[in-house]
């Protein structure tokens, strides 16, 4: 009996022993992609937590859209969202302040080729913790250029949202985030008396003057080093909050049109937007503020005052509810997703370090090598401009996936970068524009694609096919001045002068200093290169911020390209000691326009005559090839317009005539 229960229990030993391995595998890390048609998460959480983070990514795309009164909105740069469910784990790669991780239950990691969010599942509602990044990310891509207290504004406003299955709620003060364990035992450590919220700002007696507001310089570091509760952001957000609920949008719109485009001085555009005065204006916004103190308090979970009805405020039912998204959810290998999380540590100067380490062993083991490790090896490198390393990477990351688009967007913007680096043409034009289309096949938003595509082929020769892919590049980008930058190198390539004299015009004013000092140089060089098809000899000398340029993927044109333009008389080259003579440029200023396209004469094409209308005024403005012309808001010129609304530069001929330098479709 002894002998058979013993022997029994040796039989059934190797069952135990790998019934209890089971669990223990089912324990550890287990990563799914879940997508939907905007956006896809990587997470370690199940796919019902992934779902749900998509759901409401979804909602605030959404809500956004129906703010802004917006039917198409565009990603031009893409989003990569890791959701991590273990509040350790999320530690780990979080950035730091002051030697600890931030405690903030998520954070936004931008970049040139792409952006990164990443969220501390272990917290409630982490999504919230980057909304006001969320809001000047879609700003950026779908509004045109603003001032400073209007995107603050809208990111602060927006960034009060929350959402639920079925209803949104927005417009509270959003100076704190919602109550969780991280944020108050900061609380407790780092500032135990917490700053002002915006409602308490508001009702002390100071306020700054509108024209001052709406003039007034900010940094964006100041927002993501929490020194935002200052009047500026104060009031930007209760100025949006009026605008929003008043439905004045639209003549926020003509305001900027003012300011902007037509140059008026702050006082006069507020007049003749808004038919107030800014004193007016101010003490309206004022008024606005003491009517809604109370409810707007309640977003930060202060007391209302009794019998306050902020619900029928501040909530509207969702624009998506979660049954009309589709989602999709595959699972990611263990090193495929560690491989994935180091690729968007090595953006964080404070993780770096540690990220390449992770990545070099991935990418040394033959059982976990993959494509991922490598192209990220390949980025770091580029940041380094060690190109020949980057090839090196990019050749064994292509060579383990061929369908992964990354590299070959690396190895395109390795060429466009090596090129700057040297002051060299680019080489590998063709292998270039090849890798740029799979990228664009890939993602036919990328605006950088786009940018890099246009070079490639104003380089190569092919300037109308330049223009096409340069002006997609604005389109889905218009708050680039570099892709404009580059658009006027391409005028100048194509000899269509009044348009980069108008465009070049504009950037010169640019707020950016190094843009507008590089539209300044163009323009003064324009004479010379009109005549004699070459740029003036310049002294070599350092430029003030010759050891800082821009980021090199949203950076003016390559250097190259000023030397290759087509010249504009042939034989001039023959006479390179002949001095130049005195330039006869056309002296027309260029003027504005806002107003109706009302009919498109198209009956000496490839000529045009557009009649545009504003008032009582009516004007016909020439085109000699519409094919040529500076397009705005459009694909491709058509002789079909009609009534529609339009932003024109032109030169004015007579008082009813002129010819027109671009035209904006609206």
């Amino acid at each position: 009996m002894t002998f058979r229960a013993s022997s029994f229990l040796h039989r059934l030993l190797p069952v135990i022993l790998l019934a209890c391995s089971v669990p223990a595998q089912a324990a550890g890390p287990h990563w799914i992609r879940v997508s939907s048609s905007h956006f896809s998460v990587l997470t370690d959480a199940d796919e019902r937590k992934g779902r749900e983070i998509l759901v409401r990514f979804e909602q605030m795309r959404s809500v956004f859209a129906q703010l802004l009164m917006k039917t198409r909105l565009s990603m031009p740069e893409p989003l990569e969202i890791i959701a991590l469910s273990s509040d350790g784990d999320y530690a780990k790669v979080a950035p730091l302040r002051q030697g600890q991780p931030i405690a903030e239950a998520g954070f936004f990691v931008p970049g040139e080729d792409r952006n990164y969010v990443v969220l501390n599942l272990f917290e409630d509602q982490s999504w919230r913790a980057v909304s006001h990044e969320f809001a000047h990310l879609f700003l950026n891509y779908n509004y045109p250029p603003t001032q400073g207290w209007f995107d603050e504004g809208f990111a602060e406003y927006f960034s009060s949202i929350r959402l639920d299955d079925k209803q949104v709620h927005i417009g509270g003060d959003p100076e704190l985030p919602p109550p969780t364990r991280q944020n108050l035992a900061a609380n407790q450590i780092e500032n135990r008396n917490p700053p002002k919220s915006f409602v308490e700002l508001l009702s002390g007696p100071v306020w700054l003057a509108i024209p001052d507001l709406f003039t007034m310089r900010h940094e964006i570091q100041d927002y993501q080093e929490n020194t935002h509760h200052t009047l500026f952001y104060a009031q930007s957000w209760i100025v949006l909050h009026y605008l929003l609920n008043k439905d004045k949008l639209p003549e926020t719109g003509t305001y900027f049109d003012l300011v902007e485009n037509q140059k008026l001085p702050v006082e006069e555009a507020i007049q003749k937007a808004y038919g107030m005065t800014p004193a007016q204006f101010e003490q309206a916004v004022k008024d606005y503020f003491h009517s809604l103190a109370s409810l707007l308090a309640q977003g930060t979970g202060r007391q209302s005052a009794p019998g306050s009805q902020a619900g029928e405020v501040y909530d509207f039912p969702s624009p998506v509810a979660p049954d009309d998204i589709g989602t999709s959810t595959k699972p990611v290998p263990e090193e495929d997703a560690q491989a994935l999380l180091a690729e968007m540590s090595i953006r964080l100067p404070e993780r770096r370090d540690s990220a390449l380490q992770e990545l070099e062993s991935i990418a040394s083991q033959p059982k976990t090598e993959n494509a991922i490790a490598h192209r990220a090896l390949a980025w770091a490198h580029l940041e380094r401009k060690e190109f020949d390393q980057t090839t090196e990477e990019l050749n064994k990351a292509m060579d383990l996936d061929p369908k992964d688009p990354w590299p070959h967007y690396y190895d395109a913007l390795a060429k466009y970068r090596a090129a700057r680096s040297s002051g060299q043409p680019l080489h590998g034009i063709a292998n270039m524009m090849v890798d740029l289309q799979i990228v664009l096949d890939w993602d036919p938003e990328f605006a950088e694609a786009y940018n890099m595509l246009g070079l490639a082929r104003v380089e190569g020769g092919g300037i109308n096919s330049a223009m096409e892919a340069m002006r997609a590049a604005i389109r889905l980008s218009p708050r680039n001045e570099s892709y404009q930058l580059n658009m006027a190198q391409i005028y100048l390539a194509a000899k269509q002068w009044d348009a980069a004299t108008a465009l070049l015009g504009r950037l010169g004013t640019s707020q950016n200093a190094q843009i507008a000092s590089a539209a300044r140089t163009k323009l003064e060089d324009l004479p010379t290169l009109k005549k004699y098809g070459l740029l003036p000899q310049r002294e070599a000398s350092p430029q003030p911020n010759a050891s800082a340029p821009p980021p090199a993927t949203k950076s003016s044109e390559p250097q190259r390209g000023e030397q290759n333009l087509p010249p504009a008389d042939e034989t001039a080259a023959d006479h390179p000691e002949e001095p130049p003579a005195p330039p006869q440029p056309d002296k027309r200023p260029i003027q504005f326009l806002r107003g109706k396209l009302t009919a498109v004469d198209c009956s000496q094409a490839p000529a045009a005559v557009l009649t545009v209308s504003a008032g009582t005024k009516v004007i016909k403005l020439r085109i000699a090839d519409y094919k040529s012309l500076t397009l705005i808001g459009a694909d491709q010129f058509s002789c079909e317009w009609k009534n529609r609304p339009v932003a024109v530069n032109y030169k004015a001929g007579g008082k009813a005539d002129g010819d027109l330098v671009s035209v904006e479709i609206q």
